[in-house]
């Protein structure tokens, strides 16, 4: 009988079956105020028709365009992307938006919400927003009624409560800041000091973040204004937000944001990794700190090696999670037989979400590879398409390696039997939770 109703209760899933019915409902009002441009999607079908269709499809299933008028530069370290943001919060006259899956009390957090108890005062709007799981252990669980006494407007997204929801199971993974509606930040970077290296968990944090400028940040404002009313299907003047002008940007290549939510068929970060993986002639270089992998990905990553391509992947040495390490680790066999070349990061824990591919296509943002980013949770991303920003990415690619070592085949196949025995066939039965 408890069996039965537990099922029931998972397969009606109310609390999910809420959030997805108040998401579609505000992406139908939100359909259409960011418009595409064919005459950019023209260009791009000249020298890259593959490109223009991943284009359009990101435009069919989210209503996200791509960007000719915008900027981007990338930190290859947390420490810079801090100075950074900081330096772009005091420019801020009008609004502020942050959206984080973990903050925790130390420098960073500290210094941001000192920036945004400033800003208050001086009249730009500032808005907060968490994951719920950041109560369970980083942060007390009325901070945003310590936040709100300041004039900062916060909130949790899907705080933990001593009831059972079918919710609780997507998680806001998303990384972004939003300033004025000209400038954007997103990446692997979240509001604690282990990010900028100021807190030593596990040895050395090798993390990353991109900047945009222009009008590609109208994307991540609309993503952001989506999340923010998502829970209570609230709506609001989306335009006032997102109708900024920008100035004419000199950046020599594409921008195309992009968002991720569970409630959709569409697996949009896994689409946009695999057609990068697809689409490659020469190479497609790797950094990420999961390695959980369904049968889909497995094979196109072995016929991209098998074809030629040079798949290379960087990994963390030593890892945050051991359960999701070994399981990570039980990959390796397999892809190493098809000419995957897989790497450690020695100095510490590689937490960058980064693909790039042939010098002219990459992508920056919060999806790692595991189940829970691919299928669970919120992510988003921007896919760069030319420009010299995609030489940054992979200059941090190429020194992230010298730092790193291969994964030999006898490296792999000498994986202890304890560890064999748990990661394949026991931790596998969970990897959809990992």
């Amino acid at each position: 009988v408890v069996g039965a109703l537990f099922y029931l209760f998972v397969k009606l899933g109310m609390g999910a079956r809420i959030l997805a019915i108040n998401l579609e409902n505000i992406k139908d009002e939100t359909r259409g105020i960011l418009q595409k441009d064919e005459r950019i999607l023209n260009e791009i079908r000249e020298s890259d028709a593959q490109v223009a269709r991943l284009a359009d499809y990101l435009y069919n299933s989210s209503a996200l365009p791509i960007y000719k008028n915008s900027s981007a530069d990338y930190y290859p370290i947390g420490e810079e992307a801090f100075e950074a943001m900081v330096i772009e919060l005091e420019k801020a006259e009008h609004f502020i938006f942050l959206e984080y899956f973990i903050i925790e009390r130390g420098r960073m957090l500290n210094t941001v919400q000192a920036i945004l108890e400033r800003k208050v005062k001086e009249g730009v709007e500032v808005r907060f927003m968490y994951d719920g799981m950041v109560s369970i252990s980083q942060m007390p669980h009325n901070y945003p009624e310590e936040l709100k006494k300041l004039g900062i407007r916060a909130k949790q997204f899907s705080p933990i409560k001593p009831v059972l929801s079918t919710s609780y199971n997507n998680r806001d993974h998303r990384k972004i800041l939003v300033i004025d509606g000209k400038v954007a930040f997103t990446g692997g970077i979240n509001l604690a000091d282990e990010y900028i290296n100021e807190k030593i968990r596990f040895g050395h944090w090798k993390d990353n973040a991109i900047m945009v400028k222009g009008d590609a940040v109208r994307s991540f404002t609309l993503m952001f204004l989506q999340m923010w009313n998502v829970e209570d299907g609230t709506s609001e003047d989306y335009e006032r937000y997102i109708r900024i002008p920008h100035g004419h940007s000199s950046f020599d290549g594409y921008l195309m944001p992009y968002g991720d939510n569970p409630f959709e068929t569409d697996r949009v970060g896994k689409n946009i990794y695999l057609d990068m993986i697809n689409s490659a002639e020469e190479y497609v270089h790797i950094m990420t700190p999961y390695l959980i992998l369904d049968d889909q990905m497995v094979s196109s990553m072995a016929f991209a090696a098998k074809s030629g391509v040079d798949i290379k992947i960087i990994m963390p040495h030593i890892p945050d999670k051991w359960a999701a390490y070994t399981l990570g680790r039980t990959y390796y066999e397999e892809l190493i037989s098809s000419g995957v070349k897989i790497y450690e990061y020695t100095p510490g824990f590689m937490h960058s979400k980064v693909f790039v591919s042939d010098d002219i296509k990459a992508t920056v943002g919060t999806v790692n590879l595991d189940y829970r980013s691919l299928y669970l949770n919120f992510e988003c991303g921007i896919y760069i398409y030319e420009g010299h920003v995609i030489d940054s990415i992979e200059k941090d690619f190429q020194k992230s390696l010298r730092e790193s070592q291969l994964i030999t085949l006898k490296d792999a196949a000498d994986l202890s039997f304890f560890r064999k025995f748990v990661g394949r066939f026991f931790l596998r039965l969970f990897a959809p939770l990992l």
